[in-house]
């Protein structure tokens, strides 16, 4: 668009039955492969179709270890258009919208999410 400038915010969650393990951390192995493609599909989904968020899409995806055994800390970098024609970004109301397609912070895809763990921040 004319006049769009990209702006980026990130979010972060934690997924409660993804054991993080080293090859997460290794960009081109499988697991981390495997784990991003799900997590771009979902997250940049729900992003996108986000009334919050004009054009949104999230680039990155970094894993980390979580506070339980079982625990993987996500944070993506996600990116949106940032048009004075269309809505601002509108960090609450994508935190709401991201609340309710995963099933109130719970569910993203076949992952189960910590209902306390959503944070967005732009």
């Amino acid at each position: 668009s004319p006049g769009a400038i990209m702006e980026h915010f990130t979010l972060n969650f934690t997924i409660t039955n993804l054991m993080f393990t080293t090859d997460l951390q290794t960009p081109n192995s499988r697991k981390f492969r495997s784990t991003e493609k799900i997590m771009k599909h979902y997250v940049s989904q729900r992003s996108s179709g986000s009334r919050a968020v004009s054009q949104g899409t999230c680039l990155t995806f970094s894993p980390r270890s979580g506070r339980r055994r079982d625990d993987t800390r996500v944070d993506a970098v996600c990116s949106y258009k940032d048009n004075a024609s269309l809505a601002r970004f509108d960090r609450e109301k994508l935190h709401q919208e991201l609340s309710t397609m995963t099933n109130n912070v719970t569910k993203l895809g076949h992952y189960s999410l910590d209902r306390n763990s959503l944070y967005v921040d732009g």
